[in-house]
């Protein structure tokens, strides 16, 4: 019903910035809450960032005011603006949604996954 797929993905300096996209297809997801986790090796899976159907946004306490999400449901698409990357924000981040537009911390809410893209901040 919902496809996902991220990209902007890429190598970037500590303290630069990328911008990561998740497009979704097959089904308007407007009315989804759509989430950003990460999961880097050796860590637990990390919700980095959530906006509700309604707009309304969480941050992880470790990339608060360094990231936005933000939605364009005309497009169909969730963006995460990354600013100030640090080396620690290495990881594959992956887009999910949960179809109750509502934000979830746990991973097991969100029903839609995409297949992830490295983000790498280098030294």
């Amino acid at each position: 019903q919902v496809q996902l797929v991220e990209s902007g993905g890429g190598l970037v300096q500590a303290g630069g910035s990328l911008s990561v996209s998740c497009a979704a297809s097959g089904r308007t997801f407007g009315s989804y809450a759509v989430a950003w986790f990460r999961h880097a090796p050796g860590k637990e899976r990390e919700l980095v960032a959530a906006i509700t159907s309604g707009d309304s946004t969480y941050y992880a306490d470790s990339v608060l005011g360094r990231f936005t999400i933000s939605r364009d449901n005309a497009k169909n698409t969730v963006h995460l603006q990354m600013n100030s990357l640090k080396p620690e924000d290495t990881a594959v981040y992956y887009c999910a949604a949960d179809r109750s537009g509502l934000v979830a911390r746990s991973e097991f809410a969100y029903r839609y996954w995409g297949h992830g893209t490295q983000v790498t901040v280098s030294s």
